[in-house]
């Protein structure tokens, strides 16, 4: 299920983690009340029929326009009576379609699952609707009065029963809605000009950068904790220890390597913060955990590219860009976003961006280096020197596994060497 903390785990006191038959059981036995999060069903999903809404797409679209929760078919809403439901008779793809055919727009991360006690003898299904950026999400449907007739309404989840919105609600619900890509994208962007800010800051000589920023889609859930220092700190050190554990890692050594130096992550304004910046020597590295779930990663790509054939690294050709550095740097941002989100139990998605930026206000090309043969590196004849790189994007699941970021590193590293005229494989 997509939800590891859940009114259920609030309720028990469980550690966040799926939820299994055993709390469902509990949950009805405590006759735990529904609640915005939270609703009892006796009876399965049932089909549209004829003048009436479909229950199902009206239900899903009011949680997910509130705050996400769970609606749970084999359980008695008066009673809080567990009936169970015939596991066979729960066509989980066809419900899938109907939420398709009646909400909009389009609601992704809804799961279904079947879950069936120990003896097999009671199953229930629960629905785990997300919390939605996209909210608020319509029903669409015949209204009772006029068949031929298609109306759209907004309902919403009011403690435990569900309600259509207002005028002024709806419209506020679209102004949150553009506010959050638009404050989103700012956002992002504030990011990755502070980063750029600080590391050029710090640099002794003009250098390229690789800088990513890696954010979750949907808020943290409510009980978690705020990191500390320890904490952020075992983190990147368990980032560190995956990637060592990797078969057939041929990679170059990357930041969280280099970040084996410093001890203790710095407070920073709602985040730890890491760095080897006052070290200089080429090989500064920069990175920042938030509170929120944000990584942020910078890293210096022209440290050690082609020393040996250009000594004198001040002459105005261009920026160099470590190829093997950049792969590196593109599986140590995957990686680590992804043990943050585990620490955290986030049940969001993760939306990752990175680029190349040039540590200086002249307009100088940016030079890609390979390594041809062990020992060996060159600056391909055929490749491109762009003065500028374009931001690249992927995303993945703090549940995906290491060959899922291994996809996720490459995607990033293949578009950015791409705009190089290169098809590099990590």
């Amino acid at each position: 299920m997509a939800r590891s903390w859940t009114r259920l785990h609030e309720h028990l006191g469980a550690p966040p983690g799926p939820v299994d038959f055993d709390m469902i059981e509990k949950a009805a036995a405590d006759r735990l009340a529904e609640s915005d999060d939270l609703d009892w069903k006796e009876h399965l999903p049932q089909p549209p029929r004829e003048g009436r809404w479909n229950e199902l797409a009206k239900d899903v679209a009011a949680m997910a326009n509130t705050r996400g929760g769970l609606i749970v078919f084999g359980v008695r809403d008066t009673t809080c009576e567990l009936t169970g439901i015939n596991p066979d008779e729960a066509n989980t793809d066809q419900y899938a379609q109907w939420i398709r055919n009646h909400v909009h727009p389009y609601l992704p991360g809804l799961t279904f699952t079947t879950l069936t006690s120990p003896d097999g003898t009671t199953s229930v299904l629960v629905a785990d609707v997300p919390a939605s950026p996209m909210a608020p999400h319509l029903v669409y449907g015949t209204a009772a009065r006029d068949k031929d007739q298609q109306a759209a309404v907004a309902p919403y989840r009011d403690r435990d029963h569900t309600a259509w919105m207002a005028e002024h609600q709806l419209e506020r619900a679209y102004r949150d809605r553009f506010t959050r890509a638009a404050h989103a994208d700012d956002l992002l962007q504030h990011l990755v000009d502070h980063a750029r800010q600080t590391v050029t800051t710090h640099q002794r000589e003009a250098s390229a950068w690789f800088i990513a920023v890696a954010r979750p889609e949907r808020p943290l859930p409510r009980a978690v904790t705020r990191m500390t220092s320890q904490s952020a700190g075992f983190v990147v050190a368990e980032a560190r220890e995956r990637i060592a554990q990797q078969p057939h890692n041929r990679m170059a050594p990357g930041p969280l390597t280099g970040l084996e130096i410093v001890s203790t992550p710095r407070p920073g304004l709602r985040r730890w913060v890491l760095n080897t910046l006052s070290l200089g020597a080429g090989r500064e590295i920069y990175a920042e955990l938030h509170h929120d779930g944000t990584v942020l990663l910078a890293a210096n790509l022209s440290w050690h590219a082609l020393t040996d054939h250009h000594p004198d690294r001040s002459q105005p050709f261009g920026l160099l860009v470590n190829q093997d550095y950049l792969g590196a740097c593109c599986r140590d941002i995957c990686t680590l976003t992804s043990q943050l989100a585990r620490h955290l139990r986030l049940d969001s998605g993760l939306l990752l961006n990175a680029t190349i930026a040039a540590g200086t206000e002249r307009n100088t090309p940016l030079l890609p280096v390979v390594q041809d043969f062990p020992g060996f590196t060159d600056i391909p004849d055929h490749a491109r020197r762009p003065h500028k790189v374009q931001p690249v994007t992927t995303t993945f699941l703090p549940a995906d596994g290491d060959e899922a970021l291994k996809e996720s590193a490459q995607e990033l590293f293949t578009d950015l060497m791409n705009q190089f005229g290169l098809d590099p494989q990590l």
